[in-house]
């Protein structure tokens, strides 16, 4: 089993910036990629960045490329999300994931269902 645990949640104004952890415990050796993914009220969850341990490759969602960043420590396994100029739209409950079967393109790490386990979550608003 592989626990997630998420941190750095919290609440800004608009244009702050927050930068989330998540650090990854237990059976981790066979980890292909790790994910950030949010969902805001009333809506479903969707992608949003991910990055893919072996060569470092990243993927975002359209809206937030420009302002997030995610990066890795593959010895502490641990992923973060550096987020800057948030927008009220950021706003929203954000999941770490990870996977552990290999995609040779990116654009398949989008689906929900290439990530075997998920953090419970951390609470990000933001505030115009």
């Amino acid at each position: 089993q592989v626990q997630l645990v998420e941190s750095g949640g919290g609440s800004v104004q608009t244009g702050g910036s927050l930068r989330l952890s998540c650090a990854a415990s237990g059976r981790t050796f066979n980890v292909d990629a790790m994910g950030w993914f949010r969902q805001a009220p009333g809506k479903e969850r969707e992608f949003v960045a991910t990055i893919r341990k072996r060569d470092g490759s990243t993927y975002y969602t359209d809206s937030v490329k420009g302002r997030f960043t995610i990066s890795r420590d593959n010895a502490k396994n641990t992923v973060y999300l550096q987020m800057n100029s948030l927008k009220p739209e950021d706003t929203a409950v954000y999941y770490c994931a990870l996977g552990t079967i290999y995609y040779t393109n990116m654009i398949y790490y989008r689906a929900e269902s290439a990530y075997n386990y998920w953090g419970q979550g951390t609470q990000v608003t933001v505030s115009s």
